[in-house]
């Protein structure tokens, strides 16, 4: 009689085992869809700042390039121009990042990076454990008891 709990039991648990593996991948899956999205959203605000940027760098870059033409028209001096030359690198760097491919080249060479020099990706003092993850928590209640936040 014994042995038909028993059996019973293991079967029980063996599906219940089953239903939380499911469980816990369609967690997992969801987690990762969800920081994935995340990292996406993020993207599509850094190349919105960029272009916002972009923009600004243009206009300030059109302004003085009036400005010095006007002085070098007048003087005749061509040091006024020499300001333009690193103006001109700037505002070509911003329209890459903002328009060109500058963004797939450095995800090429971050992809590069992964692949071949995944040595200089290594966390200092490697992957926290479970067990530094609670001694850091314990030196921070230690910490609270000895230094208790103000009122």
């Amino acid at each position: 009689m014994g042995n038909y709990f028993s059996i019973n039991l293991e079967e029980h648990y063996r599906n219940n085992e089953k239903f939380l593996q499911n469980l816990n991948e369609i967690a997992m899956e969801r987690q990762i869809q969800l920081r994935n999205q995340m990292a996406e959203r993020q993207r599509a605000m850094e190349i919105a700042k960029s272009r916002d940027l972009f923009l600004w760098t243009t206009a300030f870059y059109f302004a003085a390039a009036t400005g010095l033409f006007t002085g070098f028209r007048r003087t005749k001096r061509a040091y006024f121009l020499f300001p333009l030359l690193p103006l001109t690198f700037v505002n070509l760097y911003y329209w890459d990042l903002a328009y060109g491919n500058k963004i797939h080249r450095i995800r090429m060479e971050a992809e590069h990076i992964m692949t071949h020099e995944s040595d200089m990706l290594e966390l200092p003092c490697g992957l926290p454990t479970p067990s530094s993850v609670d001694q850091g928590r314990m030196d921070e209640e230690e910490k609270k008891k000895i230094h208790p936040p103000l009122p």
